[in-house]
């Protein structure tokens, strides 16, 4: 067949897929007044705040397997126990790795003069015995990436702390807006967002084991600790995040710290002035064993209809967060949303035909363990194909990517499916939603549905401060939009109902056997 004929049998194809999806979107019938009703709701009679607090300020810094954590997965569970969700539980994956716990933790300069430090422990490192205090020797990214260079220098690092600071930074005065949102211009023209590939994934698995490596390198060297001072950690904002330690394989490293940009610089400067320099660093974290499990949090609303309350339609975010602060933007803000949303749906009697399971994700950000290992033990048969249950999933829908307002969504390549996420946002134009885009996007929990043939999406938010907030010392209550999470709370809520009650479900892509993107992290 030539290239011609390709073509053309190719437009014709797509010409009658439009056909379809727009004949599809023309039937669809949507309960504006359910809308009404749930907008109203929210608006007069909130739970946000509440939740919100909950979820970040009562209950800390949620590390998958820390205290923190399990204390927001408890007061979810009996909070929507309360508002009378059903099947609310804590609900085991499958392995997850080491638990970890910060105790104790401080840093300063001691020498030329006393000074506290910006700057925050490495979840999973090594502690100090007791106060350590010692010299500093700089490194530059380059030595300290290079394992020939720091076996050959190992006995000029001995009892020192080591920096490895960035080099100086031009646009560190550049504060720029404090919080942007999309212009109509910017969303018509939309890009993936957080994208990511298998090349990316090959990188960072690479970058993971070069740290294993230099890690054990600076325990064997007898280093008093690691510091990186970072170019992205510029304006006081600290970005502490780790990809490695949390393995039941990973052995425990030299205390590991993230510091501010600009105190890095300062002590670079004193350094290469001839002003040695010396800190003291207590760090105390608790390792465990005890249970090296993951844990999920799912609820449900029952359907109704006798034909279709065995199928499913999802909503969630992740509730692990990281350790500098505790999680609000990154994602407290997306669980706040699904509670909110699956209590509006309770608390007003509506009555979903499919039954409507939330879940709160565990481990996102090491590799969105919890919501694969759940798809994984719910939706696919051990040969890694879909089992029955896998059918019945209408479609599952996420939320995380900061805490601005919904503006749209990613349609992941679900050509049938854009016509009707149209039309559901008609009613939400003037909330500012209303871009339906074909492109994918990333790095967050909807993948795994998406890798399961189940149809999985995120939705676009305005991005407001996410630059200052995520995997930041920042990430905390006061950053949260209130006003905007109500606005996203009236959209899922919406979304979730009327997937629930048309007669057909969401339309698929077609699925294909493929390895998951995230294995091997």
């Amino acid at each position: 067949m030539n290239n011609s004929i390709c073509k053309k049998l190719s437009l014709l194809v797509a010409f009658i897929l439009a056909i379809a999806a727009n004949g599809l979107a023309q039937s669809e019938h949507i309960d504006e007044a359910a809308f009404k009703k749930i907008r109203v709701a929210e608006l007069t009679d909130s739970h946000i705040p509440q939740i919100a607090h909950y979820l970040t300020d009562v209950s800390g810094p949620r590390l998958p397997g820390s205290e923190g954590y399990k204390r927001a997965a408890t007061w979810a569970v009996e909070t929507m126990k309360k508002w009378g969700l059903a099947n609310a539980a804590i609900e085991p994956y499958g392995e997850f790795g080491k638990q970890w716990e910060l105790q104790e933790f401080s840093i300063a300069m001691k020498i030329p003069y006393y000074q506290p430090l910006r700057a925050y422990p490495e979840p999973w490192c090594g502690n100090t015995t007791g106060l350590a205090q010692g010299k500093v020797a700089l490194l530059t990214l380059q030595q300290a990436a290079d394992t020939t260079y720091l076996v050959n220098h190992s006995a000029d690092l001995k009892g020192k702390f080591i920096l490895i600071a960035a080099d100086p930074h031009p646009s560190v005065q550049d504060l720029g807006p404090s919080s942007q949102r999309y212009s109509d211009a910017a969303l018509d023209t939309i890009d993936e967002q957080h994208p990511v590939s298998r090349e990316v994934i090959v990188k960072s698995i690479a970058r993971q084991k070069l740290r294993a490596a230099v890690d054990l390198i600076l325990k064997r060297s007898g280093v008093l600790g690691r510091i990186a001072a970072g170019p992205d950690n510029v304006n006081g904002i600290v970005h502490v995040q780790a990809g490695i330690g949390f393995r039941l394989t990973d052995p425990e490293s030299v205390p590991k710290v993230t510091m501010s940009y600009e105190d890095g610089q300062r002590i670079k400067r004193l350094i290469q002035s001839g002003h040695p320099v010396e800190l003291a660093l207590n760090l105390q974290g608790r390792f465990s064993t005890a249970d090296t499990k993951g844990y999920n949090v799912v609820a449900e609303i029952p359907g109704t209809d006798p034909k279709l309350k065995s199928e499913l339609v999802m909503l969630g975010g992740h509730l692990d967060s990281w350790q500098s602060s505790t999680g609000a933007t990154d994602n407290a803000a997306g669980c706040i949303v699904v509670m909110e949303a699956m209590r509006l749906l309770d608390s007003l009697g509506l009555k979903p035909k499919r039954t409507i399971r939330v879940a709160l994700w565990d481990g996102e950000e090491q590799g969105l363990y919890g919501s694969y290992n759940y798809v994984k033990n719910h939706f696919m048969k051990p040969d890694g194909t879909p089992n029955a249950e896998q059918k019945k999933v209408s479609a599952y829908f996420n939320i995380d990517y900061g805490t601005g307002k919904i503006r749209g969504i990613f349609a992941q390549n679900n050509v049938a499916v854009k016509p009707l996420f149209e039309q559901w946002f008609a009613p939400f134009h003037d909330l500012g939603a209303k871009t339906v885009t074909l492109k994918n996007t990333g790095s967050t929990d909807h993948l795994s549905f998406d890798w399961a043939g189940i149809p999985g999406f995120q939705f676009i938010q305005d991005p407001l401060d996410e630059d200052r907030t995520h995997h930041t010392d920042l990430d905390d209550y006061d950053h949260l939009a209130i006003e905007d999470l109500k606005q996203s709370a009236i959209i899922m809520a919406s979304f979730i109902y009327q997937s629930s009650i048309r007669p057909l479900p969401l339309p698929r892509k077609n699925w294909k056997k493929e390895v998951f993107l995230f294995d091997g992290l």
